[in-house]
């Protein structure tokens, strides 16, 4: 998929369709490189996305391909300052949200003259959000623009026309073979009086895995952690209602392994790098097959493997599914897992404040007295860092991000 991205973009405005976790920010960043040009000072490419989180998701793999070009995110809920302090210098590549990048627009924060390349990644989520009008305004502020790129992990019965993609060559890979993800299906059956007391008994049976819990509605959300919390299942949570720092902490312990539970919206379904999740549990249905298909897509990653487990009730079959998957077996007498090994730790200063992962190893490695296999995932945001540290061996003078507040 990713060289056939490559050939494609040399020859013209491309559509890439290919499933969740197959690779797609590659797909597009690799063949990016042979477009941008060192001379240029100014911006070259922008990526439109829409969600922070995939924003910063795409930011992390382009810092990682050790390019040489800088890369700056611009999204709602971070400072404007800080954004227009950045784009004082501009990058080759500009990432953002339609609403952040049009804001930035009008109060001409950077110039478009030497855009030559748009991408629209996950561009229906983007539409289905509502922001078709400011992606139309910003296609129109592009003057240069030389190649398009619109990604997507579902087939789109049509493209609208603001996006002025021109006989587009589509690169499909959503029916390949070699990318399908192996991915088991098992069935829950429950009464719902019974339900919550089923996903307990399902959560224990899988144990200690990183496991995702997709329901429709924030409230089921929040009610469903809370119950959890009281039968000793440590959880986090993560939807739209939520503040964005909320959302960004809950995340961080899920991927550093301090909780190895999260309950969310749809929102978590796409645009989120959270690798090595082995469950999905379905607890409420969703109401069509392409947000069941997009939650299905945060498991069995990059030929791992994976499961999906759907919580029916007896007489309850969704019209998207063809036939009934094997039934899951719950324990009679089920019991919690044990805590995970790993807690957070918090620290007041990031990437704005000069620090970054090495001066945070070498504080907790011959400051605190760890030894290598006892300091874990370490993330470096702009005014904090976090880091996954063996609970055992949290000290006092440390502040370990709370689970729960």
């Amino acid at each position: 998929m990713q060289e056939a991205a490559m050939s494609a973009i040399k020859k013209s405005d491309v559509i890439l369709l290919s499933p969740t976790g197959s690779g797609k920010t590659l797909g597009f960043l690799l063949p990016l490189l042979g477009l941008l040009n060192k001379s240029i000072p100014t911006v070259q490419t922008l990526i439109l996305v829409p969600s922070r989180e995939l924003a910063l998701q795409i930011e992390q793999v382009f810092r990682a391909m050790g390019s040489g070009f800088k890369v700056n995110c611009c999204y709602g809920g971070h400072p404007v300052k800080v954004e227009r302090n950045n784009l004082s210098e501009p990058p080759a590549v500009l990432i953002g949200t339609p609403g952040r990048i049009s804001h930035h627009l009008r109060r001409e924060s950077f110039s478009t003259k030497t855009i030559h390349t748009l991408i629209l990644d996950e561009f229906d989520k983007s539409l289905e959000f509502g922001f078709q009008d400011d992606m139309e305004y910003i296609i129109k502020q592009l003057p240069a623009l030389k190649k398009r790129m619109l990604i997507s992990a579902t087939q789109m019965e049509e493209i609208p026309s603001f996006t002025g993609l021109v006989k587009p060559v589509q690169v499909d890979f959503l029916s390949n073979a070699a990318i399908a993800p192996d991915l088991k299906y098992k069935v829950v059956i429950s009464e719902a009086a019974d339900k919550l007391n089923a996903l307990f008994a399902l959560v224990c049976k899988i144990g200690s895995n990183a496991t995702l819990i997709f329901c429709n509605h924030r409230d089921a959300v929040e009610r469903i952690s809370e119950l959890l919390w009281i039968k000793g299942l440590p959880n986090d949570i993560f939807h739209g209602g939520m503040e964005q720092e909320d959302r960004e902490r809950a995340l961080l312990k899920f991927r550093n392994g301090s909780h190895r539970i999260l309950i969310t919206t749809d929102m978590a379904s796409r645009g989120l790098d959270i690798p090595e999740i082995e469950h999905v549990v379905h607890y409420q249905m969703p109401h069509n097959e392409e947000a069941f298909l997009h939650r299905n897509g945060r498991t069995a990653r990059m030929h791992a493997k994976g499961t999906a487990y759907l919580m029916l009730a007896p007489d309850e079959k969704p019209v998207y599914l063809t036939e009934m998957p094997e039934q899951e077996t719950l324990p009679e007498n089920p019991k919690p897992p044990k805590p995970s090994p790993w807690s957070t730790l918090y620290i007041a200063a990031g990437k704005k404040d000069k620090v970054n992962k090495v001066d945070i190893v070498g504080l907790l490695l011959k400051k605190g007295g760890l030894d290598k296999d006892e300091l874990g995932l370490i993330e470096v945001l702009d005014y904090s860092s976090y880091a996954a540290v063996k609970r055992n061996k949290m000290n006092s003078w440390w502040t370990p991000l709370k689970a729960r507040k």
